[in-house]
């Protein structure tokens, strides 16, 4: 061994003997908050049903402890800093103190763990040396440093270690798990001014394939709740991903960064009650998803507050009485004056129209002889409230909806499509009509959320719910003060933790669960990832998630295939925040290597893409293999490549084909019995081989990729999906094509 081996042998030891002094302390973390759960679970002090709220409470506290210690157990630090006051930080994804509150870890997120980022040769922010800890479970297998103090390389108190694999490179380089892993141990310094940005109104971040986009969003949401901790618990983090699939591969990160109860949606399951991964044609997309949309659903409302072409004759208990036109536009007009939603407005007009027309019952009694006092107004009241056809009349005036009904109705009723329709839409609405039983799409979500809104709920009974939930709630605090004194002495437990806790074991539900079943419900932040696939009508939609309009929102520009997708940031977002919108750059593609990046980028030039500058990290050592072949032998040739490809042991691959062509594809490859089963669409994330489309590939990413007649993915969406395509591998793109490539795919 020479001195080079000996000394990087030497620090390695001496790092892993301070690792296990926190794995020693996690160990003891994790054994003392099993003791604590097992104690509240066999206490007997649980004869009330306060004692056994308490009791719940503390055990869910406990739980919630444990799994975010559990999910740190074996890769808790990765990084330290040396200081120029000879301060040491050793930076992991928890904080970590002594028994007597010493600080043995920093937590990625705080402050002091900042420097570790974003410290340069030209900015040290007091940083002489940032070392990087490579590890394999709770073993140290590496070790790389970054000199940021020259005068340490003369100094005797560092031992430097200038070699290393690379914490970047190793991270990019290796295999797909078929989840996505955080990035906290190489957060480049680009990404970490992101993540810590305190825009407190819409953050956009636009980056190319690769650059990190979805990570550095995940990121942000667990800094923003580390930092916000107490704005943000009682509403959550709201992330809207685009497929299912795409939020399984992502699942694993929040809570490998110390962060749970973040509710995760797709776009066709933002309205609770309804799922649905279904898509309307470019066509009907593209009209539901135009912001006239909501002047057409505003119009439609509207019309349902009938006026009817005739006075109304009616007779209560034998008396003849009129319902005039006159009384029930005046009815309406005060209704309409109000603002409030069609549901809520209408008690304001049945009372309004109950109240001329009880004038007329009395003025009409009067004219048949009988005395009329003030008092028999509430009796005469009860009678007209109580008359069917008076209730029928009304009804027919003002009808009660559910949104779903009036929708369905709606999207079935091309006249009346026609009377709503804007000028701007008229010539293309006949193309929503559809039958009544027809299923929802995914574009239908965000014209069914303005429906809600428009129509709404009485909302007399949640206004007096959330003054009883704030008085309970300070009433939970002192109480929860006092249990802890009696209860734990741990220092893990807050009161406002515990009296939180009460009131999620009084409603029975988590944050996700309540979030999830309310429509109204608000966020303390949003993230939108592939945000560039939502139309204006769907940014409406999520801009009321988040009354205070803080957003991360990722994407790129140039990947948009949605027909009503977005082309620019500032025209979709600026009609909510006005001069609050803040767009970010991410220019390094950690995924792509430059071999395979530059024949999508110009392709994507090729055909007039917005494309974002982006340069990689890695040369990659393979071209994108391309094969000609004849239209009835592409299945055929598509596996062959597959088992081609994993003869070389190459990792996780996607077949991407447009949505015709996938079934076929997909039967080839599972009759070949020297493959694995193969999955399907964009859940085969969790398969070693997966065949999809371009749009269930969005957000993904695959050790190889083989692409089957990228024209017809042009055809299907437009060049973007292409682009999404090529830009998926991290090492080999295979092209089978029987027709004429895109242009700039071949440079011959």
């Amino acid at each position: 061994m020479d001195d080079a081996e000996g000394l990087i042998a030497q620090e390695i030891a001496r790092e892993q003997d301070y690792a296990d002094r926190l794995y020693a302390r996690l160990d003891e973390l994790i054994t003392q908050v099993e003791r604590n759960l097992e104690e509240i679970q066999a206490s007997q002090h649980a004869s009330t049903h306060q004692n056994r709220s308490e009791r719940d409470s503390f055990m869910a506290l406990y739980e919630d402890r444990l799994a975010l210690l559990r999910s740190v157990a074996r890769s808790v630090v990765f990084g330290r800093l040396d200081m120029d006051d000879a301060a040491r930080h050793y930076i992991g994804r928890i904080g970590l103190f002594t028994a007597d509150r010493d600080q043995l870890l920093v937590d990625w997120r705080a402050p002091a763990a900042a420097a570790f980022y974003q410290a340069t040769s030209i900015d040290r922010r007091n940083v002489r040396l940032r070392r990087h800890l490579i590890s394999r479970g709770r073993a140290v297998v590496g070790l790389e440093d970054d000199v940021l103090d020259q005068s340490v390389l003369a100094a005797d108190d560092h031992d430097v270690v200038l070699q290393g694999e690379g914490a970047l490179l190793a991270a990019v380089s290796g295999q797909r798990t078929g989840r996505m892993g955080d990035i906290v141990a190489t957060i480049q310094s680009e990404q970490d001014r992101i993540i810590r940005s305190e825009n407190r109104g819409v953050l956009v971040v636009q980056g190319g394939p690769g650059t990190g986009k979805t990570a550095v969003a995940l990121h942000r949401a667990a800094y923003l709740l580390y930092t916000h901790r107490r704005r943000l618990e009682h509403t959550g983090v709201l992330i809207m991903a685009p497929t299912p699939g795409f939020l399984r591969y992502i699942e694993r990160v929040l809570p490998s960064l110390g962060e749970s109860g973040v509710v995760m949606l797709t776009p066709g399951e933002l309205v609770p009650g309804i799922e649905t991964f279904l898509h309307d044609t470019d066509e009907v997309a593209r009209v539901k998803g135009d912001i006239a949309m909501a002047d057409l659903i505003a119009r439609a409302v509207k019309q349902r507050q009938i006026i009817p072409d005739a006075d109304i004759r009616l007779r209560i208990d034998g008396t003849p009485i009129t319902l005039t036109r006159n009384a029930l536009r005046s009815a309406r007009r005060e209704a309409r004056a109000t603002h409030k939603p069609h549901n809520a407005a209408r008690a304001v007009f049945v009372r309004a129209a109950m109240d001329r027309l009880v004038e007329a019952y009395e003025r009409a009694l009067a004219s048949q002889g009988h005395t009329v006092v003030p008092e028999d107004r509430p009796d005469l009241l009860s009678d007209l409230r109580h008359d069917p056809e008076v209730k029928r009349q009304l009804n027919l005036a003002w009808l009660p909806y559910t949104p779903q009904g009036f929708l369905r109705i709606l999207l079935s009723r091309p006249d009346r499509l026609r009377a709503a329709a804007p000028h701007s839409l008229a010539d293309q609405v006949q193309r929503l009509a559809r039958p009544k039983d027809s299923p929802w799409t995914v574009e239908d979500i965000p014209v069914l959320d303005e429906v809600a809104e428009l129509l709404g709920e009485d909302d007399a009974p949640a206004e007096a719910r959330a003054r009883e939930a704030a008085s309970r709630r300070e009433a939970d605090v002192d109480y929860a003060r006092k249990v802890i004194e009696n209860v734990d002495t741990s220092g893990i437990i807050r009161a406002e933790d515990l009296a939180d806790q009460v009131g999620h074991i009084r409603d029975g539900r988590t944050l996700a669960e309540r979030a999830s079943t309310e429509r109204s419900w608000t966020y303390g932040h949003v993230v939108v990832d592939e945000a560039q696939e939502h139309s204006p009508m769907s940014w409406r939609a999520l801009m009321r998630r988040a009354p205070t309009k803080s957003f991360t929102v990722v994407g790129d520009v140039a990947q948009t295939s949605s027909a009503g997708g977005t082309s620019s940031w500032t025209e979709a977002l600026s009609p909510y925040i006005q001069d609050r919108l803040q767009v970010e750059h991410l220019t390094v593609n950690y995924r792509t290597p430059s071999r395979i990046m530059e024949r999508a980028v110009a392709m994507a030039q090729a055909h007039n893409l917005p494309v974002t500058p982006v340069s990689s990290v890695r040369e990659g050592d393979r071209d994108p293999l391309i094969q000609h072949t004849e239209e009835f032998a592409m299945a055929r040739l598509a596996a062959d490549a597959v088992v081609a490809v994993r003869t070389e042991s190459i990792g996780r691959l996607a077949v991407i084909a447009a949505t015709e062509r996938v079934a076929d594809v997909l039967a080839e490859l599972r009759t070949r019995t020297d493959l694995p089963p193969v999955g399907a669409g964009s859940a085969g994330v969790d398969d070693e081989v997966a065949v999809m489309t371009a749009q269930d590939a969005k957000g993904l990413e695959f050790d190889g990729v083989i692409l089957i007649e990228p024209a017809e993915l042009v055809e299907a969406h437009g060049a973007g999906d292409l682009y999404v395509a090529m830009t998926r591998a991290t090492t080999h793109l295979g092209v089978i094509h029987s027709r004429e490539l895109p242009a700039g795919i071949d440079p011959a």
